[in-house]
């Protein structure tokens, strides 16, 4: 076994616990809402907490990892998210729940960010995209066993257990860890720019609780709408403060390589449809369609199955078709699948809501494939870890306004006829994501024909990219 596929194994395992994690709580959201006493649309709080605590501290895990080793990063970071999880389970109140999947996320900004630099560090370039597909298909298995899982031991049991499955995979996590990982650490590690952490920590989880407090009663709206632009003005003044430090906690002068610029604006655009998914989906299969939560987590999880196919065709598809022709292509089709959810209704056949999710899962897999490994196209080893950190925070902050935004297209539905939430509600919030996600096609338009050509067999001129910390694009060059 290549020493890459055996690192890959075992960061999915941590994988495989998070995405587990995301899917057994979308599915089990309706019932936790009841049994804390809460509107199921509040719950969105638990969602948008977790994928912000990611956001906040995702910056920093890539000094850390430099700084402390990755395998004792890695390791710790399991052990935290495991323990976030037991806390879950434990949680009597929103306020008490909400406050574990902070703990959660905060082992998850190490855990996985961490985990992906380990496959950068270990794999050559034009073998990225099988890493990556070889990657995601054990930890596929978590978008697969969740729904069922959650569905399963929400219905028949309790929703308080669904959290303690994580405990024995991380057990194991930390196990494999800790005699197959190397401890391996950056012999020049830069300054970690504390005011910069402070700055874009600030910034971004006072703009996205902002919008996840959008319609609610917990505060005025003047009150809300001034958090929000009291983060834009936080994030706009580190921004001034990373244009004069020379090692910034998120280093945005990686924009200025062109696959990672794109990558990170349209595929952030993609993301924020797909991000409401997860919310949208079992509210709609349980309050609108009338499902028991097993029903529902059986029903969504074809769409893992969609992705899992996806994975031994990624590559062949990405080598042939290219780059800029796939993400422009297969994500117009994929927006299209996320919008005909829009138009699901209890009437509609099964089968054919089971061949729609089996079908978009499938084509919002290729996607993300191809947007995560376009982003690394271009970046040498020494901004690898940045640019992961970067990636990751754009990807959770995406993720974060899908869901505030799904639920407060749900909430200005809702209010338009009074009362509890109606079939109709869904429909219009599958509809306004969808159209969000449309922008994404104008970023990957603009991709150059040959782009991400080092991440295959087929030859390009190599482009230099001066001043960013990032070298040469050179078919094959090493990245570990």
């Amino acid at each position: 076994m290549p020493r890459y596929a055996l690192t890959a194994l075992i960061v999915a395992c941590a994988l495989l616990m998070e995405n587990l994690d995301g899917t057994v709580i979308s599915t089990s959201l309706p019932a936790i809402a009841r049994d804390l006493h809460e509107d199921p649309i509040a719950l969105k709080l638990a969602l948008t907490s977790y994928l912000l605590a990611l956001a906040v501290f995702i910056p920093a895990s890539g000094w850390v990892a430099d700084r402390y080793g990755t395998r004792t990063v890695f390791r710790l970071a399991i052990m935290v998210f495991t323990g976030g999880s037991i806390l879950c389970g434990f949680s009597s109140s929103l306020t008490g729940f909400v406050l574990a999947r902070v703990v959660q996320g905060v082992g998850g900004a190490m855990m996985v960010p961490v985990g992906r630099l380990l496959l950068l560090r270990s794999v050559e370039r034009h073998d990225l995209v099988k890493a990556m597909s070889f990657l995601t298909v054990p930890a596929l298995l978590g978008p697969m066993l969740g729904p069922p899982v959650g569905g399963f031991i929400t219905t028949y049991f309790h929703w308080r257990y669904i959290f303690w499955i994580n405990v024995p995979i991380g057990i194991v996590g930390i196990t494999l860890v800790t005699l197959f990982i190397e401890n391996v650490r950056d012999d020049h590690v830069r300054p970690l720019d504390v005011a910069g952490f402070a700055l874009s920590g600030i910034g971004l989880s006072a703009i996205v609780f902002g919008l996840t407090l959008l319609g609610r009663s917990f505060a005025p709206l003047p009150v809300v709408l001034a958090l929000i632009v009291f983060g834009m003005v936080v994030f706009a003044l580190y921004v001034r403060h990373a244009r004069r430090v020379p090692h910034p906690v998120i280093d945005l002068s990686l924009l200025k390589v062109p696959t990672f610029r794109v990558s990170l604006t349209g595929g952030s655009l993609f993301r924020i449809g797909v991000g409401a998914v997860p919310l949208l989906l079992p509210l709609m299969l349980q309050l609108g369609f009338g499902m028991t939560p097993l029903r529902s987590g059986l029903t969504t999880f074809v769409a893992a199955m969609g992705a899992m196919a996806m994975k031994a065709t990624a590559s062949p598809i990405l080598n042939l078709v290219g780059f800029r022709r796939v993400l422009v292509w297969n994500g117009a089709i994929g927006i299209g699948f996320i919008a005909i959810n829009g138009l699901l209704s209890p009437t509609t056949p099964i089968a054919l809501i089971l061949g729609i999710l089996l079908a978009g899962g499938y084509f919002r897999s290729l996607q993300f494939t191809g947007i995560n490994a376009i982003a690394y196209a271009d970046i040498d080893q020494a901004a690898m870890s940045r640019a992961v950190s970067f990636a990751a925070v754009a990807q959770q902050l995406a993720l974060s306004v899908g869901v505030a935004l799904g639920a407060g297209v749900l909430q200005i539905a809702r209010s338009t006829h009074g009362g509890g939430l109606q079939l109709s509600d869904f429909h219009w919030a599958f509809l306004a994501v969808a159209a969000v996600s449309t922008s994404s096609l104008v970023a990957f338009i603009r991709l150059p024909a040959d782009a991400g050509a080092s991440l295959s067999s087929r030859p390009r001129s190599p482009v230099a990219i001066s001043g960013t910390g990032v070298g040469e694009a050179r078919p094959g060059s090493a990245m570990g």
